[in-house]
């Protein structure tokens, strides 16, 4: 597959994605009457649909990443360039917020808008980490282990995740930046948007060589 098609499938599938995220997060947050834990949890259904299906549908052409920090885990594994790191998270960017304008746009919000929703603090941070080492987890894991599985084994992970993260798992850093360029239910301050991003690099730097050592294939004696 060329590199102009894999980058055109990182910025559809990330634009996607936030189109989703944003998207069902403005539609739960009108319906749900006022009630957090109803406008969470359909916020995370949908995301957790989404993602199944934007694997599915993006994985045979580019990997299906549409995550810096996923990105940047294949490459330390030597399975992506490294010449074509930056290409895929520049696609990722744009394409994130990209996705957040078609979400806008569908709800009559603004083109983009500044968030006002803080998300900052140690157990925030906390958070980002644990829920990014589990998402490289379970990435390097299935793929290696049942790779057909991956795409719903992701999806069941970051659905969980909106609930046992105080931070309701952004977990990728292309996300992070495009949702501080939301006024709405998902959202994040762009002040708060740093801290995030190193704690997902962490989590994923943590989870990579952890897992990179326990799949790590036996050399051979020869005997």
């Amino acid at each position: 597959m060329t590199l102009a098609r894999r980058l055109a499938a990182e910025a559809l599938g990330t634009a996607m994605l936030l189109a989703v995220v944003v998207g069902s997060g403005i539609m739960a947050e009108r319906l749900a009457g006022g009630n957090v834990a109803i406008a969470l949890l359909a916020n995370a259904l949908a995301t957790g649909a989404g993602l199944v299906a934007l694997i599915l549908m993006f994985g045979a052409v580019s990997g299906a990443h549409f995550n810096p920090a996923v990105t940047l885990s294949e490459a330390w594994q030597g399975k992506l360039p490294g010449r074509e790191v930056a290409p895929y998270i520049l696609v990722q960017v744009a394409g994130a917020f990209a996705g957040v304008a078609a979400a806008h746009g569908m709800f009559g919000e603004a083109l983009f808008s500044a968030s006002e929703h803080v998300r900052t603090g140690a157990s925030q941070w906390w958070s980002e980490c644990v829920a990014t080492f589990g998402l490289i987890a379970v990435i390097m894991g299935c793929s290696r282990a049942r790779p057909a599985m991956t795409p719903f084994a992701v999806a069941a992970y970051i659905t969980s995740a909106y609930w046992f993260t105080a931070s309701t798992s952004f977990a990728n850093p292309a996300v992070t930046l495009a949702r501080a360029a939301t006024s709405t239910f998902a959202g994040i301050r762009p002040a708060d948007t740093p801290g995030f991003i190193l704690a997902q690099l962490a989590g994923a730097a943590a989870a990579t060589a952890l897992f990179g050592w326990l799949y790590r294939t036996p050399v051979s004696s020869g005997k």
